[in-house]
């Protein structure tokens, strides 16, 4: 009886995962095919539409070192619940009718995403320490799929269905409620981390390997979030419609999807994982040069390399959290680390290379920049990709209440 519930609970805890992923791409993917748009109907720049991707991350940067605190305090489910409730807030304020609660609640959705981008990796190697590469991949499958669903349907859900941009942002509060209201049993289970034995944090800020990872992760959504943020436009400005070009950017990310589920597994299965960095690495340099200088005939290769690049890299980067670190609390201190300055990195992104653009009124120099920032990504991740684990230089302790 005990072997089955527990088996009934890891079923759902599962699909509570994958449900809790779904929600942490879908919100901001969905801004880029319309940016032209929310510009027109607002008055904004490029690089003032930017922004309303740059805010989030700025909201990960900002947010991430806090939130394994806030788990130790009062327990992963908790937290992760309380960063649903936030979320659907800040889908909902993001949508009313005003400049301010468009940008506020920009802010407080990158708040509620941050908190599962940095706990669902601990959690998984809390539950399941045997199977981080299937869970890794399986969630990080969910956050694509979605992220493309959003990325497909936001033209359509303002043109087709007439609901205009604000109505169509709102309907993303709705996998968030039906999240939150799936992982309601999971609270019965909550422990909070801060009655554990656990080891202080500060030296994963000296370790080079968690400094490594941590640009890993920050190059790579650097060049997703700029991409998913401008890739419709650039496609434009080559002559696409611009329903065709969301589309495309919703191909994009359903290439990935394959490659997202299966290189944690084959990655979790090898000694160190640098082949698979340099792989991927090929996989964006062929796909940018080609966007750049490419024929327009072969515009669907281009865009498949850049996605199967896109969704190797985030799945490898989120899988370096579990495979190099010792235990639960120090999994969820590295996540911290690594989104918190990853997604600092990856905040400039959007807003710069839209004020490229405006500059230049050409996105040649913005695809020459994604290309050296992959070789700097190159060069991290053959050095987080080594067989080898983060030390705990100092002795754990523990913290009583």
């Amino acid at each position: 009886m005990m072997t089955e519930k527990k088996n009934s609970l890891n079923i759902i805890l599962i699909i509570g995962v994958v449900l809790i992923a779904s929600n942490l791409r879908a919100p901001i993917t969905s801004i880029g095919p319309i940016v032209g748009i929310i510009a027109a109907d607002t008055g904004f720049s490029n690089a003032l539409t930017g922004l309303l991707t740059t805010l989030s991350l700025l909201s990960f940067a900002a947010f991430s070192f806090f939130i394994p605190k806030i788990s130790f305090r009062y327990g992963i489910e908790y937290t992760l619940m309380a960063g649903l409730a936030v979320l659907t807030i800040g889908i909902i304020l993001r949508s009313v009718n005003s400049i301010f609660t468009l940008f506020f609640g920009t802010i407080i959705l990158g708040l509620a995403i941050a908190i599962g981008n940095v706990l669902l990796p601990s959690l998984i190697k809390r539950e399941f320490p045997n199977n981080i590469g299937f869970m890794t991949g399986l969630y990080s499958v969910s956050m694509s799929i979605w992220a493309a669903i959003a990325s497909g349907l936001s033209v359509p859900l303002v043109l087709s269905f007439g609901l205009g941009w604000r109505a169509a942002l709102m309907c993303w509060a709705i996998p968030s409620v039906i999240a939150f209201v799936f992982f309601l049993p999971q609270m019965s289970s909550s422990n909070p981390l801060s009655r554990r034995t656990y080891s202080p944090s500060g030296y994963l800020w000296r370790s080079k390997l968690a400094w490594q990872i941590t640009l890993f992760m920050g190059l790579q959504s650097l060049g997703f979030y700029s991409i998913i943020s401008w890739l419709p436009e650039i496609l434009y400005n080559q002559g696409l419609e611009t329903n065709f070009a969301g589309w495309l950017l919703s191909y994009m990310q359903i290439v990935s999807i394959p490659l997202t589920f299966i290189v944690p597994l084959i990655a979790g299965r090898l000694s160190n994982q640098r082949v698979i960095v340099l792989i991927i690495f090929l996989f964006f340099l062929i796909g940018y040069f080609g966007l750049l200088y490419g024929s327009t005939f072969f515009l669907t290769l281009w865009i498949t390399l850049i996605g199967i690049g896109q969704g190797a890299s985030i799945s490898l980067a989120l899988l370096f959290m579990g495979l190099r670190t010792t235990n639960t609390q120090q999994s969820s201190e590295l996540s911290g680390m690594a989104q918190s300055i990853g997604y600092l990195i990856a905040a400039g992104g959007p807003v710069f290379f839209g004020f490229l653009h405006d500059l230049t009124q050409s996105w040649t120099t913005t695809i020459l920049i994604l290309i050296a920032t992959t070789i700097i990504q190159l060069i991290v991740g053959l050095g987080a990709g080594g067989n080898k684990k983060i030390s705990i230089e100092e002795k754990a302790k523990v913290e009583t209440i």
